[in-house]
């Protein structure tokens, strides 16, 4: 790899003795958590970056990797950023205290939801809340279904923050289409239109109530999809009971 000017002993020096602090992997990556905060992982450039920690590119490049790779970098930090409920708490009651946190913590950094969902975060990063979430299944008794049930409460979290940052960047077009869809509210021909058009015609005429719309929805369906697992774990309880009768007999 050729070297850069930041890169030679001479030069580290002069940054030392000019007060400008040394460029490590680490203020890399804090810079570009920053960024990502500030604009959104997808919006910064390598060069923004470098220029974040008065470097040149190649410098960042040689100490963290190409742009997916800080990348990777920020997401496993956003990761390291969520707080883990008492492993003691039910299974319920770790992912009723856990979703909510990973929405505002995703919601901190507008497109880790995103990247998360399609791709998730290295295996080290993973580590600590994949084995907290799956360990409170099993001990629910979700059996080889755990991960699967983890996987599902995940998926959906960062879907719904997903679509949450992308329809905040284009927030004028979905007040022109809640107006179209707030005329409805009175099509008594068309009952389900007209629900929708009644519940979107208080989020037009309510600024607080539309501030709080995503927060709600991001809620619904987690609590649904918990609703369905819990109805779930009921059928494989009384699976189990029956196979222990057949044995028993």
């Amino acid at each position: 790899m050729p070297t850069f000017p930041e890169d030679v002993g001479s030069r580290s020096r002069s940054r030392a003795a000019s007060g400008r602090p040394a460029v490590t992997r680490d203020r890399i990556v804090d810079a570009a958590v920053e960024l990502s905060a500030q604009s959104g992982l997808e919006n910064w450039t390598l060069r923004q970056l470098a220029a974040a920690v008065d470097a040149y590119p190649a410098v960042v490049y040689h100490h963290v990797g190409d742009r997916d790779a800080v990348v990777v970098a920020v997401l496993d930090r956003v990761v390291g950023e969520l707080t883990l409920p008492d492993k003691t708490l039910p299974w319920r009651a770790w992912f009723d205290e856990f979703l909510p946190t990973v929405r505002t913590v995703l919601r901190r950094y507008p497109g880790s939801a995103r990247r998360l969902a399609l791709f998730g975060p290295t295996v080290e990063a993973a580590v600590p809340t994949m084995d907290a979430g799956i360990g409170r299944l099993l001990a629910a008794g979700f059996g080889a279904e755990a991960p699967f049930a983890y996987n599902l409460l995940l998926a959906t979290a960062c879907q719904f923050v997903a679509m949450e940052d992308d329809r905040e960047s284009a927030m004028a077009l979905q007040l022109d289409r809640s107006e179209g869809y707030a005329a409805y509210r009175h099509r008594d021909d068309l009952p389900g239109m007209a629900a929708l058009g009644e519940s979107i015609a208080a989020l037009v005429a309510d600024p607080d109530l539309a501030a709080g719309y995503y927060e709600r929805l991001y809620g619904y369906a987690v609590e649904r999809c918990l609703d369905g697992l819990e109805h779930r774990l009921a059928q494989l309880s009384d699976r189990e009971a029956v196979l222990d009768v057949r044995h028993q007999g």
